[in-house]
């Protein structure tokens, strides 16, 4: 799943994989291109991540999320 958060005309992105061998990853590409990862052992565990992220970003101006499901 990829999600967009926009702000003045400058784009975050997220994405969450599922990993191969069980797991999953928290993709932040931040506007800059800089790029950070974050590992969760349980979907309950990225889910509160998750909401917790763009509770984040929007405190900081943020607007989203747009994007999303593959």
């Amino acid at each position: 799943m990829f999600v967009w958060f926009e702000k003045s005309g400058q784009f975050l992105r997220y994405e969450t994989r599922d990993l191969p061998n069980g797991g999953y990853q928290l993709c932040i590409i931040d506007v800059d291109g800089t790029e950070r990862v974050e590992n969760f052992s349980d979907s309950a565990e990225l889910n509160r991540r998750q909401i917790d992220f763009e509770r984040e970003l929007s405190e900081k101006g943020f607007t989203g999320p747009h994007g999303w499901n593959l």
